[in-house]
């Protein structure tokens, strides 16, 4: 039995699932309770039921996102695994990141033929003490951080400083993904190469033109709908960028 077929056990599907499952209890128990006490609070049942359409509308297209990462995740560390991992507090760009850095540092790369059951643990266990942080650290501060708001009539100039810092997070993180290209590429094929390391960087080109295209339409085009599909949009126009490019 291979190591990919050991990870998509029935056992481990069953763990997993049970966990996603609570998850979505959980879910529509909250969704339950909030249509309750919208009609308590005497709120238009139609406004209710257009809310809760455009919801569900609106998140099929991002949600495409997440399952391109599960399929992308899926055939180096199983399908349970990235399932559980996106579907219950991971994050597309963290999962995929750390995954990729942990196999890194264990001497393979994130792929089924390099894949072992000790390489897969270690992996899985960065991946799952990393992401604790965003548990433990607003319990800890979003109290505070939330009077704090309030007590300075909503907080505008701290609310900016902690864009810039998404922001800024964001652009080390590309800076990050482009550096490890260009190093490829510097150190690759040549420079009139359009295979190996060339292809990376094409592929980033054109997410990122499609993605400054999306931002464009929905800012100075009234197309404010774009904004809800742009990543997972940009990312599949990427992928077949690639595609074409291979």
């Amino acid at each position: 039995m291979t190591v990919l077929e050991q990870l998509n056990r029935p056992e481990i599907f069953l763990i997993c699932g049970s966990i996603i499952a609570l998850i979505a209890l959980v879910c529509v128990v909250f969704i339950v309770r909030a249509w309750r006490m919208g009609k308590k609070l005497g709120m238009d049942v139609q406004k209710m039921k257009r809310a809760v359409t455009a919801s569900a509308t609106f998140s099929i297209l991002p949600s495409v996102g997440i399952l391109l990462g599960v399929l992308a995740l899926s055939g180096s560390l199983g399908t349970p695994w990235p399932w559980l991992r996106l579907s219950v507090i991971g994050a597309l760009h963290y999962e995929t990141q750390v995954a990729q850095a942990a196999a890194e540092r264990v001497g393979i790369q994130l792929s089924a033929d390099q894949m072992t059951l000790q390489a897969f643990t270690t992996i899985a266990l960065l991946m799952s003490v990393c992401i604790m942080f965003s548990l433990i650290l607003p319990a800890l501060f979003t109290p505070r951080y939330t009077r704090r708001l309030q007590g300075s009539g909503g907080g505008k100039k701290r609310g900016g400083f902690g864009d810039k810092a998404m922001v800024a997070m964001f652009i080390g993180m590309v800076s990050a993904y482009l550096g490890s290209y260009l190093g490829d590429f510097v150190s690759g094929q040549g420079l009139f190469t359009f295979r190996g390391s060339w292809a990376p960087l094409l592929v980033a080109g054109v997410s990122a033109l499609f993605m400054a295209l999306f931002t464009y339409l929905s800012e100075k085009k009234n197309m404010a709908w774009l904004e809800n599909f742009s990543i997972a949009a940009s990312m599949l126009l990427g992928m077949a960028s690639a595609a074409v490019i291979h």
